[in-house]
């Protein structure tokens, strides 16, 4: 009979009274009141029978899109993110058909091996601020709301699987308390650690959690599979929880990976510290209408880093034994990562993956910016996997769940192979065809069998801008149309086409008209041309920010998501004003070689009040009995390391972690000139003048506004 009324999520809720009865009520956007009387009131789950209790989270998780919606669905929210339109909804419920949503073994896979979870999984920053809280993702549960495309909402609800769990016997994994998993492998002396995670904090949390349900254990070895700060920056809290001397460890990692772990983000870090603050969603609320889930992870936390020089470094294909355990290692540089290696476990018949493969469509180009990765590499690095690793009986990898069997671990790398190697080589198909990136982005299309396949799905990296990519990594960012090779500033040429299509209110007026039929793309466009004419078009802008929210919500892309959402926010709110506490990479910049920071300083030089200025500087690192020269000349900055210029204007006398913290900001130029831990020979003065000519890059600054 019950089932009989329930045609429409909309009007049938179930309401559950304080004395346990149950009645049907005739109502809209009630389905919350189900949460608010059942699930967040404990004394009455206590008194109700469990089929009751029961019936009513069916019905809940019955509801269609509109199940994780509030009472003011049909208004903006308090960040001002409006509802999903009629056309993201139409759009979302046809992915529901399109995709083989009946097949649950990921949540059987995602699930295996279960051991505990922390009930309450908070971690706080030395400051007091939350940095990873997964509580903030309660929310995600049921089916997809309007607001979030339902592939994404799935891969979403497998990241919120969290805690310890077993792989095999001797692996265990901690997953879902950091972006990236650390997996924790028995020795002969103690844990061996697979990837510390991204933040000292969550590490730490980690660790101690296994130690509790596991039994204590020294940390005998640190496996650092590549060179991505997810998976090396928490290695002081590792430490911290460990106990154990750091002298007794041993750390291994793949060749390069110190240059490669401290140099990236070095030289264009500010520009890419904004940059990802956008890709991962920082300053989207935790809800259904702004940040769900990182594709890769829930989040990425942003607490304390920090790095260990490698004490084994494996340069090739070889064996190793690590605590008494076996390690077949394959080095895979130069596909997901520019110093990587996978490892198999031959006692275990056990393969991990590292990041070379992962539950999604990885990226070629990642949006936070970084340079362009090898598709063919990549490729062939799986390829050579697939026949190293076919005795595997269990996959593992640094994100996601496993994978068990030799038929599906084979399955499983081939679709990975070809999902990069045929988005090359389509790419560059178009590319010989004359197509521009933004036309073969818009013609590639993704072979069935892998389009249909939930791990080569763009959770993560999307067909569209890997091709992009591809086009790049080949022929570069001019297309070859001459009205490309020298085009006006965006925000010069956006007034003129506003001037052309009859002023702003005329724009608005068609931009409006596209928003009204769905086409958000467009609308969007000929927005942002108001917004870079006139900035302080408040109408405009909240029309684009309403166009990037259905372009949000419609992504199947957790970063196209965040960043369609977090145009959407800076819009409405404005640019953060801080994206990254510069101190808490103290550690990591400790052990970045000393010439990769005057690279760096030489590209802050401001050109023009450069112009005519001549200075040799010597930086003399007492501590580390190293002297650097640096020259001025033609608005270029070198530096080489030498003995000390007899001739030099200055010579600045400082010890290596004072120079880290002037270029942290932790302390100011003057503060450090006028600090005991240095000393100057020559001109003060013009060293002074000489700092000033350098610019001061925060990582501040608008995206979505000119």
């Amino acid at each position: 009979m019950i089932n009989g009324l329930l045609t429409s999520c909309d009007t049938v809720v179930v309401f559950i009274t304080t004395n346990g009865y149950m009645n049907m009520f005739i109502k809209k956007n009630l389905t919350t009141l189900i949460q608010n009387t059942i699930y967040n009131n404990s004394n009455l789950k206590k008194r109700l029978p469990l089929a009751v209790i029961a019936s009513a989270s069916l019905l809940l998780a019955a509801c269609g899109p509109n199940a994780n919606e509030t009472l003011s669905s049909t208004k903006p929210d308090q960040y001002g993110f409006t509802p999903a339109s009629e056309y993201t909804v139409e759009l979302n419920n046809a992915v529901l058909g399109q995709l083989p949503f009946e097949n649950k073994q990921d949540f059987t896979d995602a699930n295996r091996g279960f051991i505990a979870t922390l009930p309450e999984f908070v971690v706080k920053y030395s400051d007091g601020e939350t940095i990873m809280d997964l509580s903030d993702y309660d929310f995600v549960n049921g089916q997809a709301p309007d607001s979030v495309n339902p592939s994404l909402w799935r891969q979403a609800k497998l990241n919120n699987i969290n805690g310890l769990f077993k792989v095999t016997a001797g692996i265990y994994q901690i997953r879902g308390f950091d972006l990236a998993n650390m997996t924790v492998i028995e020795g002969k002396t103690g844990w061996i650690i697979v990837d510390p995670l991204t933040t000292a904090e969550t590490a730490k949390k980690a660790l101690d959690f296994v130690n509790k349900q596991l039994g204590y254990r020294p940390v005998s070895t640190i496996v650092f599979t590549h060179s991505h700060m997810d998976h090396f920056g928490g290695v002081a809290g590792l430490l911290e929880a460990a106990g154990n001397d750091v002298a007794d460890i041993e750390v291994v990692a793949p060749g390069g990976f110190m240059e490669a772990a401290t140099n990236e983000n070095i030289i264009a870090g500010p520009a890419m510290t904004k940059r990802a603050s956008y890709m991962y969603g920082n300053l989207l609320p935790r809800s259904a209408r702004g940040h769900v889930d990182a594709g890769l992870g829930k989040a990425v936390p942003f607490g304390t880093f920090s790095i260990l020089t490698p004490t084994l470094t494996v340069n090739s294909d070889e064996t190793k034994i690590i605590d008494g355990v076996e390690f077949e290692f394959q080095i895979v540089s130069g596909s997901e990562a520019p110093s990587e290696f996978t490892f198999y476990l031959p006692k275990m018949k056990a393969y991990c993956g590292a990041e070379m493969v992962s539950k999604t469509m990885h990226n070629l180009y990642t949006l936070r910016g970084a340079q362009v990765r090898d598709a063919v590499v990549w490729s062939k690095s799986i390829d050579a996997a697939i026949e190293t690793q076919k005795d595997a009986e269990i996959y593992f990898g640094s994100h996601h769940w496993p994978v068990w069997g030799q038929e599906n671990i084979n399955e499983f790398l081939v679709t990975q192979r070809d999902t990069y190697q045929y988005i090359h080589d389509q790419s560059v198909r178009m590319l010989n065809a004359g197509l521009t990136p933004k036309e073969i982005a818009e013609e590639i299309e993704m072979p069935p069998e892998l389009a249909k396949t939930f791990s080569s799905r763009g959770y993560y990296g999307t067909a569209k801008h890997n091709a992009k990519a591809v086009y790049q990594a080949y022929l570069g960012w001019y297309d070859a149309n001459p009205v490309n090779l020298d085009p006006l500033p965006e925000y010069e040429s956006a007034a003129k086409y506003v001037k052309l299509m009859g002023g702003a209110k005329a724009v608005i007026i068609n931009a409006q008209a596209a928003y009204d039929k769905g086409e958000y793309r467009w609308s969007a466009e000929l927005l942002n041309h108001v917004v870079f004419a006139d900035a302080d078009n408040d109408a405009a802008k909240e029309l684009l920010a309403s166009s990037y929210d259905q372009l949000g919500y419609q992504a199947e892309s957790a970063p196209w998501r965040d960043v369609y959402l977090s145009g959407a926010y800076e819009l409405r709110h404005g640019a953060a004003d801080k994206v990254i506490d510069l101190a808490s990479m103290k550690a990591i910049l400790l052990q970045t070689p000393v010439d990769k920071f005057f690279e760096s300083m030489a590209a802050r030089v401001i050109g023009p009040d450069a112009f005519g200025e001549e200075f040799t500087l010597n930086i003399n690192f007492t501590d580390l009995e190293q002297n650097y020269v640096l020259t001025l000349n033609n608005a270029v900055l070198r530096h080489k390391l030498a003995p000390k210029d007899a001739a030099a204007n200055a010579t600045l006398n400082i010890n290596h972690e004072l120079f880290i913290d002037l270029v942290i900001g932790v302390a100011g130029v003057s503060e450090v000139l006028l600090s005991d831990d240095l000393s100057i020979e020559g001109s003060t003065l013009g060293l002074i003048s000489f700092f000033s000519l350098l610019d001061q890059p925060e990582g501040v600054f608008n995206i979505v506004t000119p």
